[in-house]
């Protein structure tokens, strides 16, 4: 049984990567999501030109072709075929108490390993409604990215953080969509953070306009407050995404700027997601 956990364990090493930013003195992890060189990590591990380094100690050079900030999510190509792909499971049919493992490059420990049990299942205070795998694994830097996979080695979650000392992975499944999504759906190209108005209304208050971005050429000013999208009113930040997401390239934002007493609306022909998400 141990040799059988150890050939699981050394087949996923091979599938995790070293994802290094130029300039920077610490990276982190991805996972091989195809043979022909597609490696998926975290958005916030893929912040800028980046080279991803392979088990077998090449380096390559890695052009980024998707960004999810909200989901933290994002994918790179490098030049390279016949990679050996991690398989991906069902975390739909992860349950609490079950094994699972994670393998990164902590601290420059590279593929370091490290295995526990699922402890929750679910949506965290303060990160909205989306889901997560709770793990009691130990994580440190470097393993944002990386895998978190069951007994088998199939990976079910892609380590993003640390919660109350618990390793928070976005699962599986999530991850699958986006990679089937790829830089399909649509950028806004804002940064926003969620607020309330005077008159208790929720709203997103713009923090950054990205240049070039549709938002700007509506335009949309930082410190706007965006509050519906074609007449339905925001409650969470995930509700701006889902506009995005069933927009035909083209939103109905309602928002208000100034003093905040009167509600515009602006049309904005959207772009291509392949940056920020929203």
């Amino acid at each position: 049984m141990a040799g059988a956990f150890g050939e699981i364990a050394e087949r996923l090493r091979r599938s995790t990567v070293e994802v290094r930013l130029r300039g920077a003195p610490a990276g982190g992890s991805g996972v091989i999501a195809t043979p022909d060189g597609r490696i998926v990590t975290n958005a916030h591990v893929a912040r800028g030109d980046a080279s991803v380094r392979l088990w077998d100690g090449r380096e390559l050079p890695a052009t980024l072709l998707a960004r999810d900030a909200r989901r933290d999510l994002a994918t790179l190509q490098v030049p390279a075929s016949g990679l050996p792909a991690a398989t991906f499971g069902d975390s739909g049919a992860l349950r609490v108490g079950e094994l699972v493992m994670a393998i990164g490059n902590p601290m420059g420990f590279i593929g370091a390993l490290t295995t526990g049990v699922v402890h929750a299942l679910g949506s965290l205070a303060g990160f909205g409604a989306q889901s997560w795998v709770l793990a009691d694994v130990r994580l440190a830097p470097g393993n944002s990215g990386g895998p978190l996979a069951d007994a088998c080695g199939r990976v079910i979650g892609i380590n993003t953080m640390i919660v109350n000392g618990l390793g928070a992975a976005v699962p599986g499944n999530a991850v699958s969509a986006f990679l089937r999504r790829g830089a399909c759906g649509f950028s806004l190209g804002v940064t926003v953070q969620p607020v309330r108005l005077e008159d208790r209304r929720f709203g997103l208050l713009v923090l950054k306009v990205e240049p070039g971005s549709p938002a700007a050429a509506a335009p949309l000013w930082t410190g706007d407050v965006l509050t519906a999208a074609g007449g339905s009113a925001f409650r969470s930040v995930d509700d701006l995404h889902t506009a995005l997401e069933d927009a035909a390239g083209l939103i109905h934002l309602q928002f208000v700027r100034g003093d905040r007493a009167t509600t515009r609306e602006v049309a904005i022909r959207l772009g291509q997601a392949v940056a920020e998400a929203a």
